[in-house]
């Protein structure tokens, strides 16, 4: 199992797709349904690295994205997302977890 190389808070950029979002979760392997997977990513074995849940920055909307599609984002902008208080605050340049809606 191959270490996660962001974590959670972290601004990342998508290598092909040219959006900034932040991540909210780290899973260590593919967990997604397989087919969804083979239409993403037809005969590419992404399932043996890990897997991120991004929120897109200036959208409503979430990705899940394996790691060798993501580059982090050095620029100190903040993420604009509905539901970034969800999961994250501010601290510092980046973000941390909430702790207020862990359960």
């Amino acid at each position: 199992m191959k270490q996660a190389k962001f974590f959670i808070g972290q601004c990342i950029h998508h290598r092909l797709l040219a959006y900034r979002g932040v991540i909210v979760d780290v899973d260590a392997e593919f967990r997604g349904l397989g087919k969804w997977r083979l239409q993403q990513a037809p005969g590419q074995a992404y399932s043996a690295e890990p897997w991120y849940h991004i929120l897109v920055d200036n959208t409503g909307n979430g990705a899940y994205v394996s790691e060798c599609n993501l580059v982090a984002d050095d620029s100190n902008e903040p993420i604009n997302h509905p539901l970034l208080g969800e999961f994250l605050v501010a601290s510092g340049a980046g973000y941390r977890r909430n702790v207020e809606q862990l359960n």
